[in-house]
């Protein structure tokens, strides 16, 4: 997996189909929610996680933020 300048960490729950993402800059976690395994499978073997995540995750799904 190549590392991402945006993304720190990434974990996904198949059976919730719940997304969670920590961000770099600001070390902040959002769980986006209904992501179907295929998307989180194409976002793992993404080249750039980053564009990948701006094309097919952001603004495709629902979010919200997890306080640490």
């Amino acid at each position: 997996m190549m590392p991402s300048t945006s993304i720190r960490k990434t974990e996904y729950d198949p059976v919730s189909r719940v997304l969670s993402i920590w961000f770099v800059a600001s070390g902040k976690r959002y769980d986006f929610e209904e992501v179907p395994p295929e998307t989180y499978a194409a976002f793992r073997s993404a080249f750039v996680k980053g564009r990948f995540f701006n094309d097919h995750i952001r603004n495709h799904f629902r979010y919200r933020r997890v306080s640490n």
